[in-house]
């Protein structure tokens, strides 16, 4: 990933040879045992029987985010968009940063080695600001998301006993839940970062007042909806090779974003409704982007 050559095809060698990697360990942790079940399940659908082996190992803590941040500054150490890290310790620093280890915002390279790399001095607005981040995001997280938990499991665990009111405030009471504990989580982690003079990137812009969806996902989750733009639909073409393989293009973002958060096919089939809606916009507006 530091190897710095003029060469093309040895740095497009590397760089295969690091996606292997990186794809690798995470579908091994993340999707084996998945697809193994999935196989399984077909199989006897058809009525054949199979043994397949599943893998007792735990999951990694974080392990799709750290995997993505390092494939993007692979990527762009690539396409020369980004200098090789001088040393690892700065490169497995910027791989492993605790505060947003676990959850994200999924930092660009351009954005944080520099800071890494520069002496940082105390600063108190650094230590005001982090601070405010830190008691919001607790706040959005246990006072506001932790609240809806008892409203939330009432509604999805018995919906067919509550009435349609209850429910339709449920669904809402959870979207609350889900944008509250997310969004916490990514204030916390900012404001940690900024303690140490760190700046990380909004992660969260008001997304529940998005005019459509595909301004929803601008506001959502950014780092995440900018990485599968970028690396992803980008590289499949994106919207330049006519409307059929945009729309291709675009569901297929949208099915690996689905299965990117959890190895489930419920994941997929979310990823699925909303590249569905993300066409369905783009036809009425065709003039709109991912």
């Amino acid at each position: 990933a530091v190897y710095n050559s003029s060469n093309h095809q040895k740095k497009r060698s590397l760089l295969i040879i690091s996606l292997i990697i990186n794809i690798g360990l995470l579908s091994i942790f993340k999707y084996f045992n998945f697809f193994a079940d999935s196989f399984v399940t077909v199989l006897n659908a058809i009525g054949l029987q199979a043994d397949i082996l599943s893998l007792n190992i735990i999951l990694p803590v974080g392990i799709s985010f750290y995997t993505f941040q390092t494939m993007a500054y692979t990527i762009d150490v690539f396409r020369n968009k980004q200098k090789p890290a001088q040393n690892f310790i700065t490169f497995a620093l910027y791989v492993s940063f605790f505060p947003q280890l676990v959850a994200g915002p999924i930092e660009r390279a351009k954005r944080l080695l520099p800071q890494l790399n520069i002496k940082r001095s105390f600063q108190f607005s650094n230590i005001k600001f982090g601070i405010s981040l830190i008691l919001f995001g607790y706040f959005k997280k246990i006072v506001i998301a932790d609240s809806m938990v008892n409203i939330v499991d009432d509604c999805f665990m018995n919906p067919m006993s509550i009435s349609n009111i209850n429910l339709l405030f449920g669904i809402y009471a959870f979207a609350i839940q889900i944008y509250c504990d997310f969004s916490g989580y990514t204030d916390i982690a900012r404001g940690i970062a900024r303690l140490l003079g760190i700046k990380l990137i909004n992660n969260f812009s008001s997304p529940y007042f998005s005019k459509n969806i595909t301004e929803f996902w601008r506001r959502w989750h950014i780092s995440l909806s900018t990485w599968l733009r970028d690396y992803l639909y980008f590289s499949l073409g994106g919207n330049r090779k006519g409307k059929i393989r945009t729309y291709y293009n675009l569901m297929l973002t949208m099915l690996l974003g689905g299965l990117w958060h959890g190895a489930s096919w419920n994941f997929v089939i979310w990823g699925f409704l909303h590249g569905i809606l993300l066409l369905i916009n783009r036809y009425l507006s065709s003039n709109e982007t991912i």
